[in-house]
């Protein structure tokens, strides 16, 4: 009996840990890999590449003098430059002015303004690319799959139906935006709940403007109409694309996961979303489980996903992160000079703080949504579903 629970208790510690490393390792790689290439480009030295944060597992130099290495702690990453003494890169005035001419070459902090600013514009732009070219590539691949926004059924009191869609109206258009698929309908409805919405329907070969303002569920804190779609097979479509159109479609999903938190900020901005729902390692990590649950390859648009993600949240004008820097750099072209080191440190320190208490947040948020458990869905969707 001990040794089925300790089988069982592993069985969950590598459906678990497994995954989340594979993801968050893949991004950390690229994000970091940005920044690295762009140095190495703009003549700017290296010395560690490090996957990972504290104690060292395993590293290596290589023919260049690299320090490359993996830590214990899996929870991002970094490139270290020449110049860079503290985790802050923080650099005074009186310590650069005592470089010597060889101490200056290839050091970080005497590069020119632009060439900062592009090594650390690099790193987001990775996790941007990478992300376009997995949706581009899983396009290419197999292909666009999906349903027709065609509505099968509408629930009685709710939002649609007091707008008056129905069962066999075929969505055109929502808040102006063109539909093609009812995963396009839905994505929209999601992050719109509370908001007056236009939506443009085709109906016995008439087009029908009707206006809906999607409710706020209790449960997960989503815009919902109350429709059903995507059902019918005559409504299912497959259409292949070649290499510009593939790109041009991960571009497309790209520009959405980067818009998403946006459009979510301002919901939450006007109350018609929860905070509890922003998602930090734990929801990664019990995302990336449920993907990789029937096939590991099923983690590949989650990376895509996490990818845009991370890239995205790291240009975020907070110190720690790469917009932190972007922010100071900003001020120094602003100035004509950098700001001190003393200001500089005091953002690092608030930044790194902010940072800690919005992981502890999101971290919290997310063990409490795995510890309720799944929720029932609403007892009103029962009728669309019998």
């Amino acid at each position: 009996m001990i040794l089925s629970d300790l089988s069982s208790a592993f069985g969950q510690f590598f459906l678990w840990t497994v995954p989340f490393l594979l993801v968050l390792g893949v991004v950390v790689i690229i994000h970091e890999l940005g920044h690295f290439l762009a140095a190495r480009a703009l003549g700017v030295k290296v010395e560690t590449f490090s996957v990972g944060f504290g104690p060292e597992i395993a590293g290596f130099v290589d023919r260049s003098g690299i320090r490359w290495r993996l830590a214990w702690v899996p929870l991002g990453g970094y490139v270290k430059f020449k110049g860079d003494e503290n985790a802050s890169s923080v650099a005074s005035a009186e310590d650069i002015a005592k470089l010597t001419p060889e101490e200056r070459k290839g050091n970080f902090h005497t590069a020119d303004l632009w060439r900062r600013t592009l090594i650390v514009l690099a790193g987001p732009f990775a996790n941007f690319a990478l992300g376009i070219a997995i949706f581009a590539g899983l396009a290419l691949a197999n292909g666009i799959s999906y349903q027709e926004a065609r509505i099968v059924c509408v629930e009685p009191n709710t939002p649609a139906a007091k707008a008056g869609l129905e069962a066999g109206d075929k969505i055109l258009s929502i808040g102006g935006r063109p539909v093609k698929s009812f995963e396009d309908f839905s994505y929209y409805v999601k992050l719109n709940a509370r908001s007056p919405l236009d939506i443009e329907v085709e109906r016995g070969g008439r087009v029908m403007a009707l206006t809906a303002i999607p409710e706020l569920t209790e449960n997960d804190c989503v815009g919902r109409l109350g429709v059903l779609g995507g059902s019918r097979r005559e409504d299912s479509r497959v259409e292949s694309v070649g290499i510009a159109q593939s790109v041009g479609i991960g571009v497309e999903r790209t520009w959405r996961i980067i818009e998403g938190p946006f459009q979510f900020f301002g919901q939450l901005f006007k109350g018609n979303a929860c905070a509890s729902t922003l998602g930090g390692p734990v929801k990664i990590a019990e995302v990336a489980k449920t993907f990789a649950s029937d096939s590991f390859v099923n983690l590949i648009p989650l990376i895509a996903f996490i990818s845009i993600s991370v890239g995205l949240f790291n240009l975020f004008p907070i110190p720690v992160l790469d917009g932190g820097h972007l922010l100071f750099y900003g001020a120094e072209a602003i100035l004509g000079r950098p700001l001190s080191q003393r200001a500089q440190e005091i953002g690092f320190q608030f930044g790194f703080t902010l940072l800690i208490m919005l992981m502890i947040f999101v971290t919290w948020n997310n063990i409490a949504d795995i510890t309720r458990g799944p929720t029932p869905a609403p007892q009103v969707e029962s009728v669309c579903r019998r």
